[in-house]
């Protein structure tokens, strides 16, 4: 019997041990971007920041923001809503650039307060920054 009740409480000892795709962590923290695509952004004020549920990117003019979870190391953003303000040719650039990137799932690797978002076709480099409050990410 106790076996038993060893090898049934197996499962879920390794799931409270494994990531799951949870990055709860992720929840009440803002990151910078430092390089999109190679270049650095064209705004000083180009991030994104992750709540609860929601994500908010701010490239250039327009905002994005929706829905997001984290699976298997691959960020899920969307549906995205995104405001239409007309932009100047390399911020609109690094726009377009960020939301194809968000929308093709990308590969995402955090490292202490680095982030990178990597798919095919684009790549950002992201540092977490101090949200209101003084504190860094939560």
């Amino acid at each position: 019997m106790r076996r038993f009740v060893l090898l049934s409480a197996l499962p879920a000892l390794l799931a409270g041990c494994s990531d799951g795709g949870d990055h709860a962590h992720l929840a009440q923290t803002s990151w910078r971007f430092e390089r999109i695509d190679g270049q650095q952004p064209t705004s000083s004020d180009a991030q994104i920041t992750f709540d609860r549920s929601n994500i908010g990117v701010l490239v250039g003019c327009n905002r994005l923001g929706g829905p997001w979870r984290i699976d298997e190391n691959r960020l899920f953003a969307g549906p995205l809503a995104q405001s239409e303000i007309d932009c100047t040719d390399p911020a609109w650039k690094q726009e377009r650039a960020v939301g194809a990137l968000l929308v093709a799932t990308p590969r995402m690797s955090v490292d202490g307060d680095r982030m990178t978002l990597q798919s095919s076709g684009h790549t950002a480099e992201l540092v977490r920054v101090e949200r209101s409050g003084g504190r860094k990410g939560s």
